[in-house]
């Protein structure tokens, strides 16, 4: 069975932020219509009161040639959502598995190589975030640096501030904000970009202005228009393409890397049991 679809949903969300009111107004439509119905920008046109030449720069916005192009891509994602939810653990189940379509429909395979080859040819990977972000940034240094990467992860302003002073053009630094606007690791990937060093933005907004200072923007699933988006740990996104990210990175290699995790693993065995490796 086929579990997902591409859909342009959360391209429109990932955008959302840079919308005019008129293109949040088209945004908001095409989010929380929940009815297949006659998708014409004519007909569009009318029932939100909006320009058809607003429908066609809202679809370009979105990285289309056109509303023609955006609203067959919409039409071949749109799946009738039930009003009903059976029970909570079902709501949580189909939320998990909504923002794993979105994942999907975000993820780009080539953009992914790019970044194992940079964390490849680093000598020294920098992990920051705040709060849950942080957590994440914390996950990723402790699955990396258990098959060989030197890699950090950073949390507290003041350390962020301080070891942007310690990167160069062979560091790759990745940023974890949901919003995109998180200070402190905006100013840790500018001061690594001005020394050279490759800058990775994971966020589920997409703005322009990224461009000046990173070297890839990954933009990750974002639960702030799903219905229960509240009950979600917003790590979970950044969890699943940090997966992604590192299945591909322990492919190249994949039983050197193995024969290093394994190594991990027998280095604790033997504490815990009270013996020591020579």
């Amino acid at each position: 069975m086929e579990y997902y679809v591409k859909s342009i949903v959360p391209i429109i969300e990932s955008k959302y932020n840079s919308f005019t009111h008129v293109e949040k107004n088209i945004a908001d439509f095409f989010l929380n219509n929940e009815q297949k119905m006659d998708f014409s920008a004519q007909n569009v046109a009318q029932m939100i009161f909006v320009s058809e030449a607003s429908l066609s720069r809202f679809a370009k916005k979105c990285g289309f040639h056109g509303y023609r192009e955006f609203i067959y891509q919409y039409e071949q994602s749109f799946v009738e959502k039930s009003e009903t939810v059976a029970d909570s653990t079902r709501m949580v189940l189909n939320t998990y598995q909504e923002l794993l379509n979105k994942t999907y429909s975000l993820m780009n395979e080539a953009q992914i190589a790019q970044i194992v080859r940079y964390m490849y040819g680093a000598d020294r990977v920098v992990v920051c975030g705040k709060g849950s972000s942080g957590l994440a940034a914390s996950e990723m240094e402790n699955r990396f640096m258990r098959i060989g990467v030197d890699i950090d992860s950073l949390q507290d302003t003041d350390r962020m501030r301080m070891q942007a002073v310690f990167l160069n053009k062979r560091s790759m630094v990745c940023g974890f904000s949901i919003s995109g606007e998180t200070e402190e690791v905006l100013y840790l990937l500018k001061e690594a970009h001005r020394r050279e060093a490759q800058t990775i933005l994971f966020t589920a907004n997409d703005k322009e202005s990224y461009a000046d200072f990173c070297t890839e923007v990954v933009l990750v699933a974002s639960t702030k228009h799903l219905n229960y988006g509240n009950v979600i740990s917003p790590q979970y996104p950044f969890l699943v393409m940090m997966d992604i990210i590192y299945n591909n990175y322990v492919t190249h290699e994949k039983y050197k890397k193995a024969d290093l995790y394994d190594d991990t693993l027998r280095v604790l065995k033997s504490k815990s049991s009270g013996q020591y490796l020579n």
